[in-house]
């Protein structure tokens, strides 16, 4: 026996309860629609991701109104400690109006379903093991109309129907690519791995990014293109892991699992970051940066997070702007659902590329020209030598990395920043 059309069809589905969709499903629900959020496995999973957040993600979990007291298992962190070049620099989150002034750190997989949860919350219906296919097309408009799915253990088929589907669907993003959405070749691509082990430094309050990643297997020393990251998570445990960029031949040519494990093997041996001690296996993911998706809304589709290739090239956050841009998808798709006629709310929806482009274009233009750089061992190599020598520097540098400035009213270096984000070309 088949539900009711009723149960199946929303004024919006999200496809993809990560932190895009859930993100855009609580503030849809919130404004009062009716939105299908789709996830295809069920809560909690396991997601490959360094866990550690910035005080942007923090602004945004704040935002959704999140617990995130260290009662309800939260781990805060400082700043940032920054290892290379034989410096060891470390840097307080800066003092700003709009962010706060520390970050946290949280496992994926319990962080996920907390929002997925809250989303819920505000009113969303969401659907787990809910492996969604093909989108429905409406072949008079060429617009899609709803997704097929196969829900439950079951694999029972279903449809769902809405005149705006959100593709939160992560870097995959099937559904992007059945609506003829491809990556542009163009834009920086980036592979995380990562993996946890046992050891004294579980309850470090830095989050720790090694700039230089040598590989030392060979005859010669050689360094690559990339960052290490370590970060406690006040479990017994830390996240180790590498993030790797596309702009160099060793991208292609390494197996960066093994990378892993030979830079573990470098570390002090009372750090614990030995085979015996790993609690899991290393896994990967892609990184797609730099709006690697275009264009971000077409044909009654709007593309959030990972889908749309919103990872910041210059130090592979994701869930940042995973879930800004879903605050930012949903706060358009409620006005767009409010104009009278199909070419208003088309006018309206319109929008949602634009605000992209004017929040980030300019700077991931600015991140796409970092990552070049930083390709060039040479350049790595003196920027690290050089730059953290000068600790005024490094704090310019960690608020650009970090994209964390006050908009207006900001210091100087804010200034600087903003300013360089406004002239450069917003693609």
């Amino acid at each position: 026996m088949t539900e009711p059309l009723s149960e199946h069809s929303a004024d919006v589905i999200v496809v993809g309860a990560g932190p895009a969709g859930s993100t855009t499903a609580y503030y849809l629900a919130k404004a009062g629609l009716d939105v299908l959020l789709l996830e295809k496995t069920a809560f909690p999973r396991e997601k490959v991701c360094g866990d550690g957040l910035t005080p942007r993600a923090t602004k945004q979990l704040v935002s959704m109104g999140i617990d995130i007291s260290e009662e309800a298992g939260w781990l805060r962190n400082k700043g940032l400690r920054i290892i290379g070049g034989g410096v060891r620099l470390q840097l307080d989150w800066p003092d700003l109006a709009s962010y706060p002034d520390y970050g946290l750190v949280r496992k994926r997989d319990d962080f996920d379903e907390q929002l997925a949860r809250q989303a819920q919350k505000a009113g969303a219906r969401l659907y787990e093991r809910c492996n969604v296919g093909a989108p429905i097309i409406d072949d008079r408009t060429g617009r899609i109309t709803g997704v097929n799915a196969k829900l439950g253990e079951e694999k029972r088929e279903v449809t769902f129907h809405a005149p705006l589907v959100v593709a939160a669907d992560g870097n995959s993003t099937r559904l992007s690519l059945a609506m003829g959405l491809h990556r542009r070749e163009d834009r920086p691509m980036g592979v995380a791995v990562r993996t946890y082990f046992e050891s004294p430094r579980h309850d470090d309050d830095y989050l720790e990014s090694w700039l230089e990643l040598w590989d030392r297997r060979g005859a010669q020393d050689r360094l690559l293109p990339g960052y290490g990251w370590i970060f406690g998570m006040g479990d017994g445990t830390s996240n180790v892991g590498l993030g790797i960029l596309n702009s160099s031949k060793a991208f292609r040519e390494l197996d960066w699992r093994e990378i892993l494990k030979a830079w573990c093997a470098s570390m002090p041996e009372d750090w614990g970051y030995t085979p015996e001690n790993m609690t899991t296996p290393i896994r990967g993911a892609a990184l797609p940066m730099a709006f690697n998706r275009q264009p971000h809304y077409t044909k009654g589709l709007l593309l959030v997070g990972d889908a749309g290739g919103l990872v910041n090239p210059f130090n592979g956050e994701g869930i940042a702007y995973a879930m800004e841009s879903g605050q930012i998808a949903a706060d358009v798709i409620v006005q767009a659902h409010a104009r009278a006629t199909d070419a208003q709310r088309e006018l309206a929806l319109q929008r949602y590329p634009k605000v992209l482009k004017d929040t980030y274009g300019g700077y991931y233009t600015l991140g796409r020209a970092f990552v070049k750089m930083i390709g060039n061992p040479k350049v790595m190599k003196i920027a690290t030598q050089r730059g953290l020598t000068h600790p005024v520097l490094m704090k310019f540098t960690l608020k650009m990395l970090a994209n964390l400035t006050d908009p207006t009213g900001g210091d100087a270096m804010d200034r600087i920043i903003n300013g360089l984000s406004k002239v450069a070309p917003k693609a």
